[in-house]
């Protein structure tokens, strides 16, 4: 079986989500725009259809780097202390076992990894959305054609509330719809990071069975294949979420997210659940590959793989 290749250190980390994250930003805003004003209650058009699609990408920008750094520090840095506890553990078992004269497998790879990779990414996803809701809040509205389409201007609306609602009501305002958000990335990370280390896992066996490259770890073009065939089955499974999520922020008044679903499902049914699912796994599985492919060349580069 192919060795797993080292955890990057936290600096390779920080620097190469930072980059993935403002390379997929920038290049997939148009079609999140489209996603989002599909979704929107006031409709595809009267949100201003083909129009203005890079509405909201300054707030967008703001909120990539530092909210994918965030994610890979402490994807990485998760998976890394689960690991090493893991390897721990099995090489005391492993030493008990000798002691009783019982032969054990040396390969550590089990079933328990892909529930580490689940972990990790859970918890990124949690540390990344600190950063990405309220830009997340920001952007949406503008994309929306709220205040003009402008993130500036949405941003000052918001601001502006301080002298009625006060600075608990700005913070609530901008971290609207942060359980709905956390619901939805948690579950899309849950399915898409511990696929994309399966398949990734599977290159490297592939790679080495074959006789080829013994380096073990993959290049950016295969993890950019992985990123985009794991993000596309995450992307659909979890666009329900991602409806009442863009629901939750885009209402005039502080719904909440059981309310949203219960008069969207009596009023429409089902299929308002599936808004904007064909651009939603079309710009995600574009994405997956922009983002983890970027983020495995950098990772590569820095380390001297490439």
């Amino acid at each position: 079986m192919a060795p797993q290749p080292a955890n990057p250190p936290f600096t390779t980390a920080l620097l190469a989500g930072g980059i993935a994250g403002t390379t997929v930003d920038l290049s997939l805003f148009p079609l999140d725009t489209l996603k989002t004003r599909l979704q929107s209650s006031a409709g595809f058009f009267p949100s201003g259809g083909f129009r203005g699609v890079y509405r909201g990408v300054g707030s967008a920008v703001v909120g990539s780097a530092p909210g994918a750094a965030f994610f890979f520090c402490t994807y990485e840095g998760v998976k890394d202390v689960l690991s090493r506890a893991r390897r721990r553990r099995h090489d005391e078992d492993a030493a008990l076992s000798r002691l009783r004269g019982v032969e054990v497998a040396k390969s550590t790879t089990t079933w328990a990894e892909p529930l580490e990779h689940m972990a990790a990414a859970s918890l990124g996803e949690v540390a990344a959305c600190a950063v990405r809701v309220p830009t997340e809040v920001v952007k949406q509205r503008a994309q929306a054609g709220h205040h003009g389409g402008s993130s500036a201007g949405a941003l000052r609306a918001i601001l502006g509330q301080y002298g009625t609602v006060g600075l608990t009501g700005v913070w609530r305002e901008l971290y609207r719809g942060w359980g709905i958000t956390v619901m939805r990335e948690v579950p899309f990370t849950v399915i898409q990071f511990p696929l994309w280390e399966a398949l990734k896992g599977w290159g490297r066996r592939r790679k080495q069975g074959a006789g080829g490259s013994t380096r073990v770890e993959v290049g950016a073009g295969e993890s950019a294949l992985y990123g985009s065939i794991s993000g596309a089955i995450a992307a659909g499974i979890t666009t329900p979420l991602d409806v009442l999520k863009t629901r939750v922020m885009l209402s005039k008044e502080r719904e909440g997210v059981l309310t949203v679903l219960r008069d969207l499902f009596a009023s429409h049914g089902v299929r308002p659940f599936f808004a904007g699912i064909g651009p939603r796994v079309m710009w995600i599985s574009a994405g997956g590959a922009i983002f983890l492919g970027s983020y495995q060349w950098t990772v590569n580069a820095l380390q001297g793989s490439l």
